[in-house]
């Protein structure tokens, strides 16, 4: 019964985590060259038709028709080490040792992400824009025999948006921008269970699930710039939130053979009736992803150089708590509880972005661009941050150039460093009433782990202009 419980669980938790991964750290990071090799500190400039994901009023500002192709190459590190966790007993509370490895890297080489901006000016006025672009992804992958497999053994996230956009210049000063988002998120994951802790033997059997779930949301975008004078301009961007209801289903898979035996006894005539439990079931999670609000602004210091700035606040608590909702109620304690619900609670916080940054026009055709920013983790704590998702504060290093040989063609070449802060998990157990009963579907016990996080990105852009 305890096997078919965690079976419904894997689903939940594939649903729940990968939405989670979208909400936060697992920002992509980078949408543009352009603003890349600025730290994104750039949204003011409209230089490109990319702005439509940064400030689409900026459309109004090209002097062209335009399509812009980005690529990014990220190179990802994430490393864990001195990793602990113990089995959780029958009867909750801690059990002996998990035995496995406790430590390695859980992050592919490189990840390729390509975006695509369109834009045509209907006239002196109006301008519209398409934006297909990657606003979140990210894969992580642990070992099968780490001793972290009970929590998320593997997590991965692929999204994909598509903004059609109106920018509308109401005079010399004022331009404005609307655009409508249409996101499509799917997600994989893998996670471990100890199935022998069912029948008194934690540790002496795995299994897992393996799980994938998709969803289309939507939200809106609305944005505003300011020519103040010929030399500032200001700017100020909103995107919506985006409400998701993933939905997925699990298969279960004994992990070897004294799991597959185990799982055998439990729906045989000689074990315990399930009581909920189908060997494939539907699950679902209703998540919000966060608004943000981003104020930038771009100074033209002399005919050589522009400054650029940027704050963005997004407003990441919205994922303080996320029900996850079975299709059936199940026995989900030996005393006989039943519930369709699991609560996750990883009470995030508000967080805020400061970014700042500089072209130098060399020649007529060279550019060079840099930048810096810090932006703040929405993690509290290592009792609440995912083992999938070991985030930390962040600090972007970025320099680029910019080639423009003549008035069709705009090249574009970034390299950003990121730092993130060195964490630690410090994960408790699976939720239990004050008996030590479970009273959710996972049956994890603790666990802690270090990890050191850092980024690499190298991004190529071309504009043409027609």
């Amino acid at each position: 019964m305890q096997t078919k419980l965690l079976k419904t669980s894997v689903t939940l938790l594939a649903l729940a985590l990968a939405q989670q991964a979208a909400a936060t750290g697992y920002h992509f990071g980078t949408q543009s060259v352009s603003s890349q090799s600025t730290a994104n500190s750039s949204a003011a400039e409209a230089s490109d038709a990319s702005t439509i994901f940064y400030n689409p009023a900026g459309l109004t500002h090209l002097e062209n028709s335009q399509v812009t192709g980005v690529v990014d190459f990220v190179f990802p590190y994430i490393h864990y080490r001195d990793a602990d966790a113990n089995h959780r007993s029958p009867t909750g509370g801690i059990g002996p040792k998990v035995q496995g490895s406790d430590s390695g890297k859980i992050t592919d080489t490189v990840t390729v992400a390509p975006h695509l901006y369109g834009a045509y000016k209907l006239n002196d006025k109006v301008t519209l824009g398409l934006g297909v672009y990657v606003p979140f992804g990210s894969e992580t992958e642990y070992q099968r025999d780490s001793v972290m497999r009970y929590n998320i053994n593997r997590l991965g996230l692929t999204t994909i948006a598509v903004e059609p956009v109106v920018s509308f210049k109401a005079n010399k000063k004022h331009s404005f921008g609307v655009g409508l988002i249409a996101q499509y998120s799917e997600a994989k994951l893998r996670k471990y269970a100890d199935v022998g802790a069912s029948r008194s033997l934690p540790g002496m059997a795995d299994a897992y699930g393996e799980v994938e779930g998709n969803d289309w949301g939507y939200g809106y975008q609305l944005a505003w710039m300011y020519d103040v004078n010929d030399r500032l301009r200001l700017g100020v961007n909103y995107r919506s939130k985006v409400s998701h209801d993933l939905k997925g289903s699990a298969e279960w898979k004994p992990g070897d053979a004294q799991a597959e035996a185990l799982q055998k006894m439990a729906l045989g005539a000689g074990g315990i009736p399930s009581v909920g439990y189908k060997e494939k079931e539907g699950a679902h999670v209703k998540l919000v992803t966060p608004e943000s609000l981003s104020v930038h602004g771009m100074y033209r210091a002399n005919d050589k150089l522009n400054l650029f700035g940027d704050v963005t606040w997004t407003r990441h608590s919205r994922f303080d708590t996320a029900d996850l909702v079975f299709e059936n109620k199940k026995l989900v304690s030996p005393s006989g509880n039943a519930s369709d619900t699991t609560r996750i609670l990883p009470g995030w916080r508000n967080t805020y972005k400061i970014a700042v940054g500089g072209s130098y026009q060399i020649n007529e055709p060279w550019q060079l661009r840099a930048g810096f920013a810090f932006d703040k983790s929405p993690i509290r704590n290592a009792e609440t941050r995912l083992n999938t998702l070991p985030d930390g504060n962040r600090m972007w290093f970025s320099v680029g150039a910019r080639y423009t040989p003549n008035k069709k063609h705009t090249f574009d070449v970034a390299v950003s460093h990121i730092h993130i802060n060195d964490t630690t998990v410090n994960s408790p157990a699976a939720v239990q009433d004050a008996n030590g009963q479970l009273t959710s579907v996972d049956s994890k016990g603790r666990n802690s782990a270090k990890f050191r996080n850092h980024a690499n990105i190298l991004g190529v852009q071309y504009t043409y202009k027609f």
